[in-house]
């Protein structure tokens, strides 16, 4: 009998080689901290110890004790796949045996430093794309990161701390976790353990205490982590309750990202995609160009380079525009007309007073010659 309902419905072969495929993936959970030293690793190696008791066949692949003497005294009892020895320019270099992993097959491995770049010459650029290999080998994965380490938040990371963090995971990367758990330690208790020596050597914590581990950007970080993790939280509850029956929130909500080739264009991304995701929307980031790019610019090129990066993690459409003798105002208008967009994210404008009177406002354009659009306007530091 055909039918219609989604239920009964024949499934593509597609359809049917995806649902084996993320049945015989393997799960990833992932421990997010506010800051070094807060007791992710330990965590992770208590879970561990547990996990060997029931009978799980548990190794380690790669943990970064940093010295502490509570996190090596967790490691005797468990196994430990030989780390990966990389020569480059001249100097040994361990990595995570992401082969090595795969042969011995266990049922979990633990992966500590998840934000970490491997040396030239490795698999993988980056450890987390290590780490896709090992689950999609079908083994269970253990890892832990930072909030600061998270792509999207790196610019307000930076804008606390005044440290710009340049080893990155893509978000889309960690909504894929099985179970995310929060390993949170108060600013006091933690600026309390660096002064005793159990985060990092006597020689940095001095400049620790007054620089990164203030108690000022420790409370910041901490409510960072805190929100995003609630926010995982609301999705999994969602998900599971039955709330999207009738499609997500926001779901005709779409999203415009304007930006140009100054400092803020990852900025502005990154807050859309922030947006977008809290409300469920489809996320378009437009560049207007007024000539064509020079293969000799190697400024343009790079830009256009870490666009597409971003483009691609956050599963956003990447637009670039001819000027042709348009104003910016009127290129952004056509683009959100032909994209259904309800909403336009833009930096502050470099325009002076005088330049507004003169050429006209983007902003107010946009407004006339649009309906139902709200603008963002992002201030430079933000």
């Amino acid at each position: 009998m055909e039918t219609d309902h989604p239920y009964f419905r024949r499934r593509t072969p597609e359809e049917i080689l995806q649902t084996i495929t993320e049945s015989t993936r393997g799960q990833l959970k992932l421990y997010i901290g506010a800051a070094p030293g807060v007791g992710k690793s330990y965590k992770m190696l208590q879970d561990a110890a547990d996990l060997k008791k029931e009978g799980k066949d548990v190794v380690i692949g790669f943990i970064e004790t940093h010295g502490r003497a509570e996190t090596e005294a967790q490691l005797k009892d468990l196994e430990q796949v030989p780390l990966k020895i990389m020569n480059y320019k001249g100097k040994k270099f361990y990595e995570l045996n992401v082969e090595g992993i795969i042969e011995r097959k266990p049922d979990i491995v633990l992966v500590d430093e998840l934000a970490h770049t491997n040396i030239t010459g490795s698999i993988n650029s980056k450890r987390y794309e290590d780490v896709a290999l090992i689950l999609d080998a079908g083994i269970d994965v253990l890892s832990a990161v930072n909030i600061q380490h998270l792509e999207s938040v790196n610019d307000i990371v930076q804008h606390i701390t005044g440290v710009k963090v340049r080893e990155r995971v893509p978000d889309t990367f960690v909504q894929k976790a099985a179970e995310i758990q929060l390993i949170d330690v108060t600013p006091e208790a933690l600026r309390k353990r660096l002064r005793e020596g159990k985060i990092y050597a006597p020689v940095k914590i001095e400049k620790s205490l007054t620089h990164f581990f203030t108690t000022t950007n420790l409370s910041a970080l901490r409510e960072l982590a805190l929100r995003e993790i609630a926010n995982d939280v609301d999705e999994r509850i969602e998900q599971i309750s039955g709330d999207l029956q009738h499609g997500p929130i926001g779901v005709n909500e779409k999203i415009l990202v304007c930006i140009h080739y100054g400092p803020t264009a990852e900025k502005l991304i990154r807050r859309g995609w922030r947006m977008a995701h809290r409300l469920k929307a489809e996320l378009y980031i437009l560049n207007i160009t007024s000539e064509r790019l020079s293969h000799a610019d190697h400024v343009r090129e790079q830009k256009i380079k870490e666009w597409k990066m971003l483009a691609e993690q956050f599963n956003a459409t990447l637009i670039f525009e001819e000027q042709q003798n348009r104003k910016p105002a009127a290129v952004i208008i056509e683009v959100a007309k032909k994209y259904n967009v309800t909403q336009i994210l833009l930096g502050q404008s470099a325009r002076t007073r005088w330049e507004e009177i003169r050429k006209g406002s983007i902003v107010n354009m946009i407004m006339r010659e649009t309906t139902n659009i709200d603008i963002h306007i992002v201030a430079d530091g933000r």
